[in-house]
Formats: structure tokens, sequence, C-alpha cells
């Protein structure tokens, strides 16, 4: 398996010395010796998904959308408060110059930088950069040649499993339903990946230690699937949106404490790096295959191409807190009735405050079905003027990284128009939480078996698949570490409860 971790020498596996006392283990073994509290209640284990793909969660036509449920019109009337109506005033005329900004610079918006930055220290002006625009490019993550290994050793894997591989569109996959793949595993295991994650996780920080439990200084890895997409048309592409839910954003009580700032007029005030008010949220309401039900800072990918703009690339939104402030207030306005004829005409949407209203009679939120992820359009969002301020990145070679929040507005181009495929890994930056680590267990199971990831499409996934990796492919420490195959240490005091907490989730 030639594209599996660095090894340090195979992992003893000699048996545990377990000193029970009052519910308390103490466990001794080749990685030392560990305290855990077996008092901790067994968990339930998450129901597999049904069956499918990624094109199951995402519906791009929802100006036909069917209506919400009438409840959400009641939703509607306690949130708003009056307020809200300045501060949308305020969020529309900001909108004006950034998206102007933003349409002028282009990818220049996003900011780039060198990944060895990231290992030495970034400046406050680089990180300020980030916050703001809400992504990054890391350049030479990897090298390219081992990231150009990768995707060969995925393409190997996918054609020596040709007749079982799924994924989307049908016919021509783009986006493969694989996840335990060897190359996925190197990659998501590789340090340098490991410490840029670790890096990003401290961008966050907790407004609430007492009642949080996170350890930002530790992430572990969550499965996701790739993408091979060749040069030509493809019959679905990811049209503008973010993931982690849709309407939970406001449904979900504990969600919408994310948002706490917007929703009481102080928009400028909302804190889009604060992890205290996200391990409650509730993400899934509906239990779609394909959301996120972890607390998942950073999504990302490495690339394993040569790719640029117009070559099936992905596209932001580089202006977080904005765009964050109008997609949550927007539920709340509508046109007036003499302009409603405008309002499904791209480009022709009236932009100015006064033709707006308040809107707590419908059911209304642009964007939204039930268990479908937020999407955005020219209409359902259109002072967001995605057609001028939705940014193609830069170009990236193999082993360059993106990274983006997690409320982050982002797409994928619809056209690929150049002559290489372009790929990716989905590798994102998730740190230890006591969710987290639930979520770690299972998906450690659904490895063990080569099944898909637990918030993905189920079914029987790569379990009979030649050439699939197994934990006990898995020799070095940290890795398996990551893949919650090891036992956490804990690196300071105010972590210890949580890494107790989450090795007896483990099992450790």
């Amino acid at each position: 398996m030639p594209f599996l971790p660095r090894s340090y020498g195979p992992l003893l596996r000699r048996p545990p010395i377990i000193l029970a006392r009052r519910g308390i283990v103490t466990t001794t073994s080749a990685t030392g010796t560990h305290t855990v509290d077996r008092d901790i209640p067994p968990l339930t284990r998450r129901k597999p998904k049904k069956e499918g793909t990624i094109e199951d969660v995402f519906d791009f036509q929802t100006e036909s959308s069917p209506p919400l449920p009438e409840r959400f019109q009641a939703l509607k009337k306690e949130i708003f408060k009056p307020g809200l109506v300045n501060s949308w005033n305020e969020i529309l005329q900001e909108l004006d110059t950034v998206t102007a900004d933003i349409s002028r610079r282009g990818p220049n918006a996003i900011p780039q930088i060198e990944a060895a930055n990231f290992k030495e220290g970034l400046s406050p002006q680089q990180v300020a950069s980030i916050k703001t625009a809400g992504c990054v490019i890391v350049r030479g993550a990897v090298p390219p040649e081992e990231a150009l290994a990768w995707k060969e050793s995925a393409k190997e894997y996918i054609k020596l499993n040709k007749e079982k591989v799924t994924g989307g569109p049908a016919g021509r996959i783009v986006f493969y339903e694989i996840y335990n793949s060897q190359a996925q595993i190197a990659a998501r295991t590789n340090p340098s990946v490991v410490a840029i994650q670790r890096a990003l996780l401290s961008f966050w920080h907790n407004t609430d230690p007492v009642n949080t439990l996170v350890d930002l200084k530790t992430p572990i890895s969550y499965f996701d699937r790739l993408r091979i997409r060749p040069p030509g048309p493809s019959t679905f592409t990811l049209g503008a949106h973010i993931d982690g839910g849709g309407v939970e954003r406001w449904e979900d009580e504990k969600y919408r404490e994310c948002f706490k700032q917007i929703f009481e007029g102080n928009w400028k005030a909302h804190d889009a790096f604060d992890v205290a008010p996200r391990l409650s949220a509730k993400q899934d309401l509906y239990d779609a295959a394909n959301q996120c039900t972890v607390f998942r800072p950073w999504q990302g990918w490495t690339s394993l191409s040569s790719t640029e703009a117009n070559e099936g690339t992905l596209q932001v939104l580089p202006f977080l807190n904005l765009a964050t402030a109008y997609i949550m207030l927007r539920p709340f306005f509508r046109l007036k009735p003499q302009y409603q004829e405008l309002s499904k005409i791209p480009g022709k949407v009236p932009l100015a405050a006064d033709k707006w209203e308040v809107d707590l009679d419908s059911s209304s939120f642009p964007g939204n079905q039930l268990a479908k992820t937020q999407s955005l359009t020219e209409t359902t969002h259109p002072h967001l003027r995605l057609d001028k301020s939705l940014v193609s990145i830069p170009k990236v070679e193999p082993g360059d990284q993106v990274y983006w929040h997690c409320d982050l507005v982002h797409a994928v181009e619809s056209q690929h128009t150049g002559v290489g495929d372009s790929s990716v890994f989905y590798i994102p930056a998730v740190p230890l939480t006591v969710k987290n680590a639930e979520y770690l267990r299972d998906q450690r199971e659904n490895f063990t078996a080569g099944k898909p990831a637990p918030d993905f499409p189920g079914g029987e996934g790569e379990s009979t698949f030649n050439d699939r990796p197994t934990p006990n492919d898995i020799r070095d420490i940290e890795s398996r570490r990551l893949l919650g195959l090891a036992p956490f240490e804990s690196s300071t005091t105010g972590t210890s409860e949580l890494i107790r907490k989450a090795n007896a989730i483990l099992g450790f």
C-alpha cells in the first residue's frame, strides 16, 4: 500500500491492563497509560442514511420550490424585532460598496498564503485578511508529486472497482461516493495538512469555556468524498450555497444563537469565529444525507490538478460577515407589491431599500427547502450580486489547498473548458469536541466495515472493494489518533476533561 502514511514502526498490540475502580479504568498499553471514566453511559449509534449521491441534498431551482409549512410564518414573527429594519437598510447600503469592490478586485480578494507561513506563524494582517474574506488558498501544502500520486492511486482504486463505484451525476461521475481509499487516508493524515488545519482552528475562540468543551489544538479526521471532473459540460454542478443545514439556521433555537447579534440588530458585532454557540447547534433537523452533523469550522479541499478559472474550479463570496448578516435577515423582507413582477428576472430586481418592505405574512425563507442545503441565486438573494461578486479562485496547482468558513457562500463553476481534469480531495479542518468524538467513533466503525462516512449516503459503499485499507494498515500513532484508532492525549489542563470524555466515547 504505497500511498499510506509514513510508518514509524508497527504499533505494538499487547493487551491492555485494566484496573477498575468505581467506574474509573486505567489502561496501560504501548501508547502509554490512560485513565477514562467508564461511568459515561453507552451512546446510541446513529442510524445509516439512505443510499444516494451528492445530488440528493442540493436543489438550485429554488424559485419554483414548494412553500415551507405555515409554522415558518410564526417563526418569522417570533424572531423579528422592529430594529431589524435599520439593520437591513445599513446592510443594503454597505453591500453596494463591498460587492462593487469585490467585482473590481476579483480573485485578488482571496488571500493566498504559503504553507510555510502557517508553520512559522501568520501575521495579524494575514489572520485579519482570512477572517474578513472567510477563505484562504494555502500554497504548497504538500509537494505536487505527492498530490499527483494520490490522484493516480485514487484512479486506480476506481478502475479496480469500476463495477461497484457510485457517484453523481449518473453516467458521467464527477463526485465519487468514495471515502476509504488509501490515497484519501494518506492525504487526511499528512503531517503538513494536519499542521495547517491546527493553525486554522486557532482562528476560533471559546467565549464560554466553562460550559463548552472543545480542543482547537487537536484536529480529527472527517471523511469526505472526492471529485475528478473531466473537461466538458456536466449535468450537475454545485450552484451558490452554504453547507451545514438550510432552514435549520432559523428553525433550530441553538443554531439561531450563532447569529444572535444579527437578530438583535447589532449585525456588525456578529462573531463568526466564536465556538461556544456552535457546539449545540442542530444542523440536520430532517436527517438528510450529505448534511454535516459535526462542528466543522473550515471546509476545505486539497488540489490534485492544475486548475484555473473556467475549468470547473471553486467560487467563493469573499466577504463573510456582511453576506451572513444579509442572508440571515433576507427572509424578513420582500419586494413591495408594485415591483413583484420583476422579482423573478435576474438583473431586473430593484435593489434600493425603499423598494422593499417587512414580510411577516408568509412562510418564505428564500433559497430553502426542508432537508436541503441553503442555496442562493440572483433572484432569491439579489443584493449579493452573485453574477459579479461570486469569484473564481486563482489558479491552483497539485498540493495547494483551499479552506473556507462553514458559513461562507461558495459554488463550483458550471463550465470546464480546460484540457485536464479538475480534481480534489475534500478534507476539512475539524476539532475535537464531545459530539465530534461521538461522530468519530461511528466513522471509525464505518471505515472498518468499508461503508460510507455517517453523514453521507448509506449503503454497502466500499465494503467489498478490492485494495481497500483497514485500520490495521494505519501504523503511525498520530494518524491513528486522527482516525479515532488510538486514545487522545491531553496537552493542557484545560482540555483534560474533554480528552477523558472523548477517550471514553471511543472505548479507550
